[in-house]
C-alpha cells in the first residue's frame, strides 16, 4: 500500500428532511447567495425546502448554472458576490452547480488578473483561500458534495479544465434521497455511469497490496450493479434511492483512492469530447473506458481480471481472458442503461476527433497520463480511433 494521508472535513446531513438543517448550519450572520441551474429545483420541491430553510437570513438567489458549469456564466455570479460582499455560498444542484459554486469560492478571494489562473495554471486551493460554502445534492453522480474537486468549461476556448486544493470542500452537505423521484431516466444512467467510472479510475490500475481499498471499491460497484434496475425502474424507490445517492459520494470522496495509483486518463479524454461536442460527462466515459482499458490491457490486466471474477462473476479462463470479459461486461452494463459506448452513436462528425484531442493535450504539455504517466498523445490518438 502506498503512503497517504486522508482528511475529509465536509459534515455529511443524509435522509428524508434534512433540508431543513439548513438553518441550524449556516451561520446566523452570513450574506448568503443560494445558487442553482436550470429551475428544476422550483418544479420539485426543494427550492421551497430551502427558501423555508432561509428564513431569518440574508440571502439571495442566481440561478442559470448549466450542465458542464460555463466560466462566462460563474463570471456573472462572481460579480453578485464581490458587489453584495457575499460571505457564504449555497449550491443547490448537481455536480455542475456544486462545482461551480466550488470554483466561485475560490475566484471570490483570488486577487491575480484573471480567475481562469486559477484553472489554466493548476493552482490548489488551501484552507482559508475560499469562501465557506455548503450544498445540496439534487443529482446523485459526480461526488462533488463531498469532494474537494472542480470542473469548469470554457466555452470560447473550448477548454474544460480542473481545479482543487484543501481549502475547496463543503462546510456541510445535504443529501435527500426523496429528490431522486423527480430525476429523469436519463441523468440516472449518467450518474450511475459516472459513478461506476470513477470507481475503476481509482480502481483498474495495478496491485500494491491495498486488500481493503479494493475491497471497499468492489463493494461500491457491486452495489451500484445491484441498485442500478431498480433505480432505473422506479426512481421512488426510497431504498434504492438511498443507496444509489450514497454510493455516489462514496465513489468519490477521497477514501477509495488512498493508498492506491490512480488512473484518470478516461476522465481526461472524456472531458476534451465534452467540450467538442457537448456530449453528457458520463456518457463521454463510457465512450473512452472500453478503449481505454482494451488498448492498455497488458499493463492493467491483473486488476481487470480481478475486477471481473469480484464484481462480474468471472471464473473461467486466463488472466487475459478474463481481463477482456470484465471489459465487455462492463460495455454492456452501460449499455443496459441505455448509454451509447461509440461515438459515432452521438455525432456524424468524429472524423479526425483523436488528431484534435492529442494535438490540445501536446499543446497543453499533457504529454503522459495513466497510473504510469506514460500515455502519450499519440496513445490518446489511438484509443479515440478504437471508440469512432
Amino acid at each position: 500500500m502506498l503512503n497517504f494521508e486522508l482528511k475529509n472535513p465536509t459534515k455529511i446531513l443524509f435522509g428524508k428532511g434534512q433540508i431543513a438543517r439548513i438553518a441550524k448550519e449556516l451561520p446566523k450572520d452570513a450574506k448568503i447567495l443560494m445558487l442553482y441551474g436550470g429551475g428544476s429545483i422550483k418544479k420539485n420541491g426543494v427550492y421551497e425546502q430551502v427558501v423555508q430553510a432561509l428564513e431569518g437570513f440574508q440571502w439571495q438567489e442566481f440561478g442559470g448554472i448549466p450542465a458542464n458549469p460555463e466560466y462566462s456564466v460563474l463570471l456573472e455570479a462572481l460579480k453578485v458576490i464581490k458587489e453584495e460582499k457575499i460571505t457564504y455560498l449555497l449550491a443547490v444542484g448537481g455536480g455542475s452547480v456544486i462545482d461551480g459554486v466550488k470554483f466561485l469560492s475560490a475566484a471570490a478571494l483570488y486577487t491575480g488578473d484573471s480567475p481562469w489562473d486559477i484553472l489554466e495554471k493548476n493552482m490548489r486551493t488551501e484552507e482559508g483561500a475560499a469562501l465557506p460554502f455548503a450544498t445540496v445534492l439534487t443529482l446523485p453522480a459526480t461526488g462533488s458534495e463531498m469532494n474537494s474537486g472542480s470542473v469548469i468549461s470554457r466555452a470560447e476556448t473550448g477548454q474544460k479544465l480542473s481545479m482543487g486544493g484543501p481549502g475547496l470542500f463543503p462546510v456541510f452537505s445535504i443529501l435527500d434521497p426523496t429528490v431522486v423521484a423527480s430525476i429523469p431516466a436519463r441523468q440516472i444512467a449518467n450518474g450511475v455511469t459516472d459513478a461506476f467510472t470513477h470507481v475503476l479510475e481509482q480502481y483498474v490500475t495495478y496491485p500494491v497490496g491495498a486488500i481493503l481499498q479494493d475491497r471497499f471499491a468492489e463493494s461500491v460497484m457491486q452495489s451500484l450493479v445491484e441498485v442500478a434496475p431498480k433505480i432505473m425502474q422506479n426512481p421512488a424507490d426510497y431504498e434504492a434511492a438511498a443507496n444509489f445517492m450514497w454510493c455516489c459520494t462514496m465513489a468519490l470522496n477521497g477514501l477509495l483512492s488512498r493508498g492506491v495509483p490512480g488512473d484518470w486518463a478516461i476522465h481526461a479524454i472524456g472531458h476534451e469530447l465534452t467540450a467538442q461536442y457537448h456530449i453528457d460527462h458520463a456518457r463521454t466515459l463510457a465512450i473512452i473506458l472500453p478503449g481505454h482499458y482494451t488498448y492498455n490491457l497488458e499493463a492493467k490486466k491483473e486488476k481487470l481480471a480481478q475486477y471481473g471474477t469480484r464484481v462480474w462473476g468471472i471464473t473461467t479462463g486466463t488472466i487475459e481472458e478474463k481481463a477482456a470479459a470484465a471489459i465487455a461486461k462492463t460495455e454492456a452494463f452501460f449499455n443496459r442503461l441505455n448509454i451509447p459506448t461509440h461515438l459515432s452513436e452521438y455525432t456524424e462528425n468524429y472524423e479526425g476527433t483523436a488528431e484534435k484531442i492529442a494535438a490540445t493535450f501536446t499543446e497543453r504539455g499533457w504529454v503522459a497520463l495513466g497510473e504510469h504517466r506514460n500515455l502519450k498523445p499519440s496513445d490518446v490518438e489511438v484509443i479515440v480511433k478504437m471508440r469512432y
